[in-house]
């Protein structure tokens, strides 16, 4: 079997990008890491793409709005718009709503944007342990998201929202708020700390162009292993990490995480995931 080429987006500032290479390839692909200034044919052999966490050019400006302006983006644009899928992780989903593939109504129309956190007595950075579940169908990540999954968050820019009323229930018409912050059991939350951020509609990612194009928050390269989920979280994950405790073997199995990042797989060819 083929494994798909999957490159992992790196901008000046972005923090992530090892641990991210590294969950993708235990995912089943053939990832590498891509500099900004690398050349547009390097970028068109890939099948696929991932922007990871961090702080591009130190979210001067904005967060993400340099790097959605980066000559090699472009070539990603394009790419993607021709079908081929693309994760946004943190400071990646800031930069794809800035570059306009996130909700992508209109080629290069920004639409969103990430806000700052907007919770009570907080309203800078939070970091902490969340759940997410999947709504609707038709993106190319969240076909095998069945339960609540639980997610680390790490930012201060993370509330998608919209100035225009009118398009954002459009936008939440048409499914576009494909992943939603929930409780550990799936309900829907009811403020903080379920909601994070105070997104509106609880939206933890959200869905671009015909669905091959995904803005997500939370961080799934820090939950690919089962031994990174909290021995004391509730719901199902946390049942699979205390049984798994002191067993070596399955500590090191899949985490939660690995799950999202496991779509990439279903782009090898010779085979089936």
């Amino acid at each position: 079997m083929s494994r798909a080429r999957i490159a992992v987006l790196q901008f000046p500032g972005l923090n992530c990008e090892r641990e991210t290479l590294r969950e993708l390839q235990r995912s089943g692909v053939d990832a590498s890491i891509v500099r900004w200034n690398e050349g547009p044919s390097r970028i068109r052999d890939f099948a696929g793409f991932v922007i990871p966490g961090g702080f591009s050019y130190q979210d001067r400006v904005r967060a993400g709005a340099i790097a959605a302006k980066s000559s090699v983006l472009d070539t990603v644009v394009r790419e993607v718009e021709g079908g081929k899928p693309i994760l946004g992780i943190c400071n990646g989903a800031q930069i794809l709503v800035e570059a306009g593939l996130v909700p992508g109504e209109e080629p290069g129309r920004v639409d969103v944007c990430l806000a700052r956190n907007r919770i009570e007595g907080w309203s800078g950075y939070h970091s902490r342990w969340v759940f997410v579940k999947a709504h609707g169908d038709g993106n190319f990540f969240t076909g095998d998201l069945t339960e609540p999954l639980p997610l680390v968050v790490a930012h201060a820019e993370g509330r998608f929202v919209s100035r225009d009323r009118e398009a954002w229930e459009r936008l939440r018409r048409k499914g576009r708020f494909v992943l939603r912050y929930c409780d550990s059991e799936g309900r829907d939350p009811r403020g903080f700390p379920d909601n994070p951020n105070g997104s509106p509609d609880d939206v933890a990612g959200m869905s671009g162009l015909d669905g091959q194009v995904l803005a997500f928050m939370p961080h799934p390269e820090r939950a690919a292993h089962l031994w990174q989920v909290p021995e004391d979280l509730p719901g199902v994950w946390g049942e699979r990490r205390r049984r798994a405790a002191g067993d070596r073997s399955a500590l090191m199995g899949d985490g939660p995480g690995r799950v999202l990042l496991r779509a990439f797989a279903r782009l090898n060819r010779g085979g089936s995931t």
